[in-house]
């Protein structure tokens, strides 16, 4: 937090309880699964949807719009908020029913301002409760277009998208889909000004939608040496009954000696009363798992994944969840400890003598709890405070304590 400013990823980590260390650069918790997007195929689907939102923001305008060729890729959070203005307006349409998974629509306030000016018929428009509703009813449009695109492939029936919300905030406030998702780009021109549409969606929803326009993007590498789908099946098709040098396992002759498997003894033990591996046990001085199998298997050390989070990615925190809650904030002056007898005692004109110096920076309380410190000023004929100081994670979670 060399900025001073409260992180989406530590604001995340205090509700989760996850520790500060447990997060990665990019935003993710340690050991976390990532996935591989089908960027190709998301791109032709991005490029086959820009006529229909070009045709929807000239019916909604009335004024000429063109969009340049749409791209998708694959992203974290950090390449996402890189690439975003620091005042954006953020619109969630989370998919449900078939498909599930974040759905997010992120464009700069000054798009949001030209869409509205221009759909309300007014200059400069406030970026009110009445402009989200606007922006909610564009965007729901394209995610319709979207929709209906998807349930003509016969393969994700029933989808749907829960209603849009529309809130103008920070970008380091935008709730961002977890780990690796796809990121849709739509370069506009509205009434000859440029503009950007971003679309986030899920990686398991992105994926999804890939495999049912006839794409999809391969695994991603299993980490620590684990066995992926492929390794499974090769194992298990062993275990039942795979030849091995040449001879079935399930009791047909090995190498002609008319003896089966099943009843051969290997050391005085009978093979299928054996508890131990395969790998571990010798035939005739010949290791079992060496010369007769070919090549010898990558063994590699077993990683394990940080369990120090206490829970899985999916369970974090989600600060979305808390956007319209409202706190208490409060900015206190000083303190200072009188007797009973002097506090009967104030009149009209007592002065009370307070523990700070003049000049020195004033708290800054959430819901009682310090969260930063600044400096007195005039607005207008109101009185402010300007911050200087956002508490480090520790002295926040200390204070809490």
């Amino acid at each position: 937090m060399s900025d001073g400013v409260i992180s989406q990823d530590e604001i995340d980590a205090l509700l989760s309880g996850v520790p500060m260390d447990g997060l990665n650069a990019s935003g993710q918790v340690s050991g976390a699964p990532s996935v591989n997007i089908d960027a190709a195929t998301l791109t032709k689907f991005a490029g086959d949807l820009k006529d229909p939102l070009v045709e929807n923001l000239k019916q909604m305008t009335g004024v000429e719009v063109s969009a340049g060729a749409p791209s998708a890729e694959g992203a974290n959070r950090d390449q996402f908020l890189a690439k975003l203005p620091e005042m954006v307006i953020a619109t969630t349409a989370d998919f449900s029913n078939t498909l599930k998974g974040d759905h997010l629509y992120v464009i700069s306030t000054e798009c949001a301002q030209k869409l509205v000016s221009l759909v309300n018929k007014e200059e400069n428009a406030a970026l009110d409760d009445m402009a989200m509703s606007v922006i909610n009813e564009t965007l729901s449009t394209h995610t319709n277009d979207e929709i209906t695109a998807l349930d003509k492939t016969g393969k994700l029936g029933g989808l749907a998208c829960n209603p849009a919300e529309s809130i103008s905030v920070p970008k380091a406030m935008v709730r961002i889909p977890q780990n690796t998702f796809a990121l849709f780009t739509y370069p506009l021109t509205i009434d000859g000004q440029a503009y950007t549409l971003w679309e986030a969606v899920g990686g398991e929803a992105a994926n999804s939608i890939a495999s049912a326009l006839g794409g999809g993007a391969a695994p991603a590498a299993a980490a620590g040496g684990a066995l992926n789908a492929a390794d499974m099946a090769a194992l298990g098709g062993m275990a039942g009954g795979a030849p091995m040098g040449g001879a079935p396992m399930g009791g047909a002759p090995m190498g002609g000696m008319g003896m089966p498997m099943g009843g051969m003894q290997m050391g005085g033990a009978p093979m299928g009363g054996m508890g131990m591996p395969m790998g571990g046990m010798q035939m005739g001085g010949m290791p079992m798992g060496g010369g007769m199998m070919g090549t010898p298997p990558n063994v590699q050390s077993l990683q394990y994944p940080n369990l120090m989070g206490g829970g899985a990615p999916t369970d974090q925190g989600n600060i979305g969840l808390l956007m319209d809650v409202y706190m208490e904030m409060t900015v206190e002056l000083g303190r200072t400890k009188k007797p009973i007898k002097e506090i009967l005692g104030f009149g009209e004109g007592t002065i009370i003598e307070l523990d700070k110096l003049a000049g020195e920076p004033v708290d800054i309380l959430v819901n009682h709890k310090p969260i930063a410190k600044g400096e007195v000023v005039v607005i207008d004929e109101n009185f402010g405070v300007r911050i200087t100081e956002i508490l480090s994670p520790q002295e926040r979670v200390s204070e809490l304590r």
